[in-house]
């Protein structure tokens, strides 16, 4: 799979490429990923077929490259959250909890369709995965670190990650997915990722 095909050399072709997105997007809300077509979104972009093509291979591209926008903004989003806190473990997991949250609410259309993608597509189903293991290969890092203090001993680090990963993008999906995200209380969702995820770890025999 591929991600955008081209840059993005002149303020036209940003333009272009954030009414292709910004279609999609809408698309997807209404519809789902699973319903949406190119023609759909170039209609609701008022674009040409061509000028989709120009930046995608297919619909599948355009969502390979949200999910590394997720990546990416996630990423950040952790990393000025962690500048903040010092190094207890349950003020770290929280931050954590928030970025990804936060970041799954701002981009919840595209997050909807990776959702759905990943679960018929075998190829982007490998994408997601790829993407997942840098969260998870952070998480067991933690958990390696904790067993080092005494903690969780005998866990297997990897699949614990693993677990917390999942749970993370689950509970997001179930939470703001569907037209529920207005009713939901942010700082309490976020406060059950983290005590679940801080008590999956730092346990004692």
């Amino acid at each position: 799979m591929s991600s955008t095909q081209a840059a993005r050399p002149t303020r036209r072709g940003r333009e272009t490429l954030e009414a292709i997105d910004a279609a999609a997007r809408k698309v997807i809300a209404q519809k789902g990923f699973l319903k949406m077509t190119v023609a759909d979104i170039v209609k609701e972009a008022g674009k040409s077929p061509a000028s989709f093509y120009n930046y995608y291979d297919s619909r599948e591209a355009l969502l390979e490259h949200w999910a590394r926008e997720f990546q990416e903004e996630a990423r950040e989003r952790l990393r000025a959250a962690e500048r903040s806190v010092g190094k207890d473990p349950r003020e770290r997991v929280e931050v954590a909890a928030r970025a990804h949250w936060e970041t799954y609410r701002a981009r919840l259309a595209e997050m909807v369709g990776v959702f759905q993608l990943a679960m018929i597509n075998d190829d982007f189903a490998r994408v997601w995965d790829e993407i997942c293991a840098e969260a998870e290969g952070r998480i067991a890092h933690g958990v390696e670190v904790a067993q080092e203090r005494g903690y969780c001993p005998g866990v297997d680090a990897r699949l614990t990650a693993r677990a917390i990963v999942s749970m993370l993008n689950m509970f997001c999906y179930e939470n703001l997915a569907n037209g529920r995200a207005a009713e939901v209380d942010d700082d309490a969702c976020v406060a059950t990722l983290a005590d679940a995820w801080f008590h999956a770890i730092y346990w004692t025999a």
